[in-house]
């Protein structure tokens, strides 16, 4: 290799042809102290070879026109080396590289980044065994900690993500889902002792509904609790705990080495891997996230020991938590959970079988679906977007306005071959479509790469009478419903009022339409959808949902089918929630609005979609989980944790209205956002945030983020005696839009009208006139949802 004088004779050389050159063996010292002995084509070392730089790093092995191509060893004064494949002076292939710190890689390489299957041993004896990508841990693994601790399953950007399996060395066990190191979602955690329980986390503690199975008593098999294992996940925050201070790391390569003393390819790979090991171990997230659950009464809930539940054989209790506090337990008996989870399946049965009416692609519908649609959107928004802006025009709202393609399962000119089947697919007023999406402030690029990215697209129950099949983004932002014709002809036939409506009216509640879409077959079969902002898109855990309508007749949810997923209805409703009354008035002002629209349009059916975050008091979530651990969630300080604990003797407030601050929230509009930040009349009729303490702040939008305090209504009647309930008032926040809003009330409905009415109140079933259903709609929202505070 040559010091960068010899380089500048080497580039001012007549070009010849290395071919016709033949190698020789030749010993080069040049200025700077480097040498190199070895095989030289030409000018270039070619073959093998040994270089030595000035500082002490030496290579020895393949050269290739001038760089380290082949295998070899490059050894470094400070004691690291790496041992097999280079390429094109990169470390690239297979290859075991020697930490002077003790850290021991071995396995694939691209561009100096361990990358492939590879085994990682740290100074601290911690091993890693699995799939790397660019230098991360990504993909399948096996993580052994230097305490006995054990992770086995899915990495993504070097930390714990997806399904996977954590083994203490406690022996406790679980099996669930992770996110950022933390578990999130559903889960299956076993302790050591034998007890069990099944249920929901957020950000590393239970947080939802879950069945604790004590000790020595009955359980589900192993194979029920595998299928129970696939909930959703959500956003959290990463609080991974340290196993051991982190050290300095001297670094890999040496940067002694004056420039003009390497050749090209030495310098890259000096200065790429210098920072190898800089992150050599994994932070320890199992460390102190061990769970402990209660025995059967509610007095030891901060004082939870596992085996005394021991003699408890047939007992098993459903519970609900909020950010690790307990605030609900429900005793039951091992054979009544038994037959309740018996007759779940067969109602799930039910619901697929009643979706059968699009089983059109055999086997693998949902998949090819899924496929068709991504293609489909892909090329709808890549094809619209380029058009020049201007406003829509009524042509663009008609019968014309339609982008259709023919995507072959080989492709085509303008379409890329695929694995799905053949289909011709059609894309309803485009242009409306597309200034819709810039409306509600989404950009093409995010909303193709939401939808069509490689993660793809996620199947979710539907929760209505529909039979409609219902698609989620990756990231949670769009929701894909199926259509039936006659609801694709009353959409098409609202847009254009539907435009001037939601431009009208920035907080709108109504829907947030993206998309209309088609695919039909070769056989002439047709499915048709619409794409859909996700009201439940947010970082926080959806304790519950209700779909509310204002009617009774039928508004229940039998028991039997009632999950932590389920959507419930307005019988079930059991809380009454209090706003702030500046808030209150902007809402029902646009409820009246978006009702006054529906009216207009002759809709009916339409629902309210409620979600409920519930917030844990702070001191009790103190009490439930380790300080330590709630001091390392990475987000807005709640202040001194330790001094809080001894200090609070009054139940502090889980949340809190503050001044909006645009430099400390996300003002990204989301799928479901659109609107300006609320006032407050708490605050002096100011913008506000809201600061969920030790866990985020938040911008408070009509529908999103919106505090309130829920007011437990007394339901003596229907309250299980084995059941109890901690509190009688909860913190929330609400998250709300109107939807299903493509039922006409036309000739059909009038009929069901009639009939239902001879048999039931006419005031409490579902169907009414639509001026009627608007009245009754808004004073059940007025009247048992959202009252007006009590004046002293």
């Amino acid at each position: 290799m040559a010091d960068s004088g010899r380089k500048s004779v080497l580039f001012a050389c007549p070009m010849i042809s290395l071919s016709l050159v033949k190698c020789r063996f030749e010993e080069k010292s040049f200025t700077n102290g480097d040498f190199y002995i070895g095989k030289i084509k030409g000018i270039l070392p070619n073959g093998k070879g040994k270089y030595t730089w000035s500082d002490g790093t030496v290579y020895e092995g393949d050269w290739v026109d001038g760089k380290m191509t082949g295998k070899g060893l490059i050894t470094w004064p400070t004691g690291a080396k790496y041992e097999g494949e280079f390429s094109g002076g990169y470390l690239h292939g297979h290859g075991t590289f020697s930490h002077s710190t003790g850290c021991i890689y071995t396995g694939g390489w691209r561009m100096d980044a361990h990358h492939g299957i590879g085994k990682k041993e740290y100074p601290n004896s911690d091993i890693y065994e699995g799939l790397w990508k660019e230098g991360i841990r990504e993909g399948c693994g096996r993580y052994s900690w230097n305490n006995g601790n054990m992770y086995i399953g899915n990495w993504k950007s070097g930390q714990i993500d997806g399904r996977g399996v954590m083994k203490w060395a406690n022996g406790d066990i679980f099996d669930g889902c992770w996110l950022n190191g933390l578990k999130q979602g559903s889960g299956v955690y076993r302790f050591a002792d034998g007890g069990l329980y099944i249920g929901m986390w957020s950000k590393g503690l239970k947080d939802g509904k879950g069945t604790f199975y004590p000790t020595g008593s009955k359980q589900p098999s192993l194979k029920k609790l595998c299928s129970l294992n696939s909930g959703d996940n959500g956003l959290l925050l990463n609080t991974e705990k340290h196993t051991s201070p982190k050290q300095k790391i001297t670094r890999s390569f040496s940067e002694k080495i004056s420039g003009s003393g390497r050749s090209r390819s030495s310098r890259q790979i000096s200065h790429r891997t210098s920072s190898l090991d800089v992150n050599w171990n994994l932070q320890d997230p199992a460390g102190d996230c061990i769970c402990r659950d209660s025995s059967p009464t509610l007095s030891q809930t901060f004082n939870e020991s596992q085996s005394e539940a021991s003699g408890l054989n047939s007992l098993v209790y459903e519970r609900e938590y909020m950010q690790g506090v307990l605030i609900m337990e429900r005793t039951r008996n091992y054979l009544e959970m038994s037959h309740k989870n018996k007759r779940q399946n067969k109602f799930s049965v039910k619901q697929v079988k009643k979706s059968s009416w699009i089983d059109i692609f055999g086997g693998r519908q949902s998949y090819y679906l899924k496929l068709n649609l991504q293609l489909g959107i892909r090329y709808t928004v890549g094809k619209i977007t380029p058009v020049p802006a201007r406003e829509v025009r009524s042509s663009d709202f008609g019968d014309r306005a339609r982008i259709r393609m023919y995507f072959p399962k080989e492709g085509s000119q303008l379409t890329p071959p695929h694995c799905s089947i053949d289909f011709y697919w059609k894309d309803y007023c485009p242009m409306v479509f597309r200034n819709l999406r810039e409306m509600f402030k989404l950009d093409a690029a995010e909303y193709m790469m939401s939808i069509c990215g490689d993660s793809g697209l996620r199947d979710i129950s539907s929760p209505g009478k529909s039979g409609s099949i219902f698609f989620l983004s990756q990231d949670d932002r769009f929701v894909i419903k199926t259509l039936k014709k006659y609801e694709l002809k009353v959409l098409l036939n609202m847009l254009p009022k539907y435009y001037h409506h939601v431009g009208s009216y920035e907080n709108t509640l109504i829907t947030k339409f993206f998309g209309l879409h088609r695919i039909t077959l070769k056989g002439g079969k047709k499915v048709r959808f619409v794409v859909m902002g996700n009201m439940f898109c947010t970082e926080l855990h959806i304790h519950r949902r209700y779909d509310l309508k204002g009617s009774s007749q039928g508004r229940y949810t039998n028991g039997d089918k009632i999950n932590s997923h389920t959507t419930l209805k307005d019988l079930d409703l059991k809380y009454e929630f209090h706003m702030d009354k500046k808030l209150r008035e902007s809402l029902f002002k646009q409820i009246s609005l978006d009702c006054m629209f529906l009216q207009s349009q002759h809709i009916i059916d339409y629902s309210l979609l409620l979600g409920l975050h519930f917030r844990a008091p702070e001191n009790l979530k103190a009490l439930a989980e380790p300080p330590r651990l709630m001091q390392s969630q990475r987000s807005l300080p709640s202040g001194d944790d330790e001094h809080k604990q001894g200090e609070q003797l009054i139940i502090p407030k889980g949340l809190l209205l503050v001044a909006h601050e645009p430099s400390f929230v996300n003002t990204a509009p989301g799928p479901h956002i659109r609107g300006n930040t609320l006032r407050a009349y708490s605050i002096g009729d100011k913008q506000v945030d809201l600061l969920l303490p030790g866990t985020a702040r938040l911008r408070v939008q009509l529908g999103v983020n919106m505090p309130a305090q829920a007011a437990r209504k007394l339901q003596e009647d229907k309250v299980e005696e084995s059941e109890v309930e901690l509190f009688e008032v909860y913190d929330v926040v609400l998250y709300m839009g109107i939807i299903d809003i493509l039922q006409e009330y036309n000739v059909k409905k009038k009929l069901e009208h009639a009939c239902k009415s001879l048999k039931y109140d006419p005031m409490a079933i579902s169907v009414v006139e639509p001026k009627t259903y608007a009245e009754r709609f808004i004073n059940f929202m007025e009247k048992k949802v959202f009252p007006e505070p009590e004046t002293p």
